[in-house]
This record gives C-alpha cells, structure tokens and sequence, in this order.
C-alpha cells in the first residue's frame, strides 16, 4: 500500500531521475558556505586551498563549526525534494513518507528511544567493561552544550532527508518502475550503500565495511515495507546518528565531535563487527517491531507484486 500511493500522482520515472538530480543539486548549493569557510579560513592562516581534501578539511575548522556546515547541506536537499514531490510529482510530502494519513509520531519516537537506550548502552558496557583502554574522556561542558543544540536541531533533519529520500521517494520511483516489492527494496539500499563510499571509514576500515552499510538500508527498506510507512526507520536512524555524534567520536569517522567520550583505538574491522549488527541486531529488532506492530504476510509484503489501489474514481493527477 504504502509505494502503491504512488499511483495516484505523477510516477513516470523520468520524474525520480529528474527529482533525484534536483535534490543533489540543492545538496551541492548547501555545501557551497563550508566550502567558501574553508578556504577563507586556509587563506586566512597561510595555508594552500589547492591542497584541501577530504582529509584535511576535518582539520580547518574546530568540529562544532564543521558539523553545523555539513547538516546545513541536508538543510538544502530538504527543500529540493520539497520542489521536486510538489512540482514533478503533484504529491503531498506525507504520502512519500507513511501510508497513513499523518506521520505517526509515536512510532517514530518509539523507534528513537528504543535504539537510543540500546546503542547507548552498548558504548557504556563497552567504555566500563569490555574495552575501557580503547577510550579516553573527551568532555568539554561549552563545547559540548553547542555539540547538543547543532545536533539535535540538524541531525534529525539529515537522518530524516535520507529516509525521506531512500525508504520513500526512490523505494515509489523503483517500486513503480518494477510494479514490485524487492527490486526497490534492493535498489534503495544499494544506493545508500555505495552513497557511503566516499566516507573516511571506508578508507580506514576498507571496503568490507560497505555490508554494513548495504546491510543497514536493507534493515530499514525491511522496515518500512512491513510498515507501511518510514516512522520506524526515521526515529532509528535519528537516535543512531544523534547518540553516537554526543556519546563517541573519533579521528577517522566521517562526523568527529566534542562529544564525550573518544575512541581511541587502533582502527580495524573485524568479521563480528560486521556479522553482530547485520545478521543478529537487525534482525532481533526486526523480530521486536514485528511483535509490536503485528506485522505479517512478510512473502507480499517484501517480495508480491504492485497493484494500482482499488478505487473507483482512480486517476492519476495531473492527467
């Protein structure tokens, strides 16, 4: 039901190419202000702009600063899918969201809390049991007072452009492209996968960290098929970009924060840092949200076939 809504709008795919051309346009015009920043700020300390790179522009600007330019970038995609769901499409922004009339905040918040308690929980058994050599404390009470205020008014809006954009716009684009379930589901995640690519982690940890990230936009496609709407995987991705940018930064992540602990560790991925996450949480929480949200029919609801909604005064607006 939820991709099927795309029926009743605009759905040539011509449209989501266009529309998704659109957004990384408006993505590129935000991160126009962290550009200019930082090659003033190089200037202006004698250094040379030709040889800023991904690694070296961490190191311009002190974190807090950096991270508010970069989520002001996800500021700007936000209002071209707006542009484009209203212009190319002639769809409401809810409809490309939930199957529902409105967002169902209660399942957002849930998801947000639920995942919030355990990856914050997990950093603590870690930094007082498991592995406590591997951190150091990194609390600072100023800076970290502007790490929460930038975080928690833009991070939920980056989490949010991306489920916006994934598990809905391109999960109906695909959707009606292929008239079913899994080719978008896989669509969807491989894209968000590979969007991951260009990250200082994959640098430092190598390219088997990419089943992770595949991995996770498989979870939350999952999610948001069996529910019929995107609150799931908005207020999951929310609490895991938000907790982990206040709890735990290091040298080599893509988002390096004031935040209040440090790992310090040698960077390294292991077989059970991708095998843990992927094929045994993700699919516990899968378990649990299907209990809460009595999900079933999983064979249809992720595999079956896409069918124009039954209605008698069906007609595609705009026609």
């Amino acid at each position: 039901m939820f991709i099927a809504q795309a029926f009743k709008v605009q759905h040539d795919f011509w449209r989501y190419l266009l529309g998704s051309l659109l957004v990384a346009m408006a993505a590129i015009i935000g991160q126009l202000p962290l550009m200019i920043v930082i090659m003033y700020k190089t200037m202006k300390d004698g250094g040379d702009v030709t040889g800023i790179n991904e690694t070296t522009m961490y190191q311009v600007l002190d974190s807090n600063v950096f991270l508010l330019l970069v989520l002001l970038s996800f500021a700007f995609a936000f209002i071209g899918l707006w542009i484009a769901v209203k212009t190319l499409h002639k769809q409401k922004m809810v409809s490309i969201v939930t199957s529902r009339k409105t967002l169902d905040w209660r399942r957002i918040m849930f998801a947000f809390v639920f995942w919030g308690v355990i990856s914050s929980g997990l950093v603590l058994v870690d930094y007082f049991y498991l592995s406590p050599e591997n951190y150091q404390l990194n609390f600072e009470l100023e800076r970290f007072v502007i790490l929460v205020i930038i975080a928690v008014a833009l991070i939920p809006i980056q989490t949010s452009l991306e489920e916006y954009v994934f598990r809905g716009y391109l999960m109906q684009g695909f959707g009606m492209l292929a008239k079913n379930r899994w080719f978008p589901l896989l669509m969807t995640s491989l894209i968000f996968g590979l969007l991951h690519i260009a990250n200082p982690e994959v640098g430092k940890l190598g390219y088997s960290i990419m089943v992770y990230y595949i991995g996770t936009g498989l979870f939350l496609g999952i999610m948001t098929l069996m529910d019929d709407g995107t609150e799931l995987a908005i207020g999951f991705h929310a609490a895991n970009n938000l907790f982990t940018a206040l709890l735990v930064t290091t040298d080599w992540t893509v988002f390096q924060t004031h935040s209040i602990l440090k790992d310090t560790s040698e960077p390294k991925l292991e077989f059970i840092d991708m095998v843990f996450p992927v094929f045994i949480m993700f699919p516990i929480i899968l378990f649990v949200f299907s209990k809460v949200y009595k999900w079933n029919n999983w064979k249809e609801k992720l595999f079956g076939k896409i069918h124009k909604p039954p209605t008698e005064d069906y007609k595609v607006i705009g026609d």
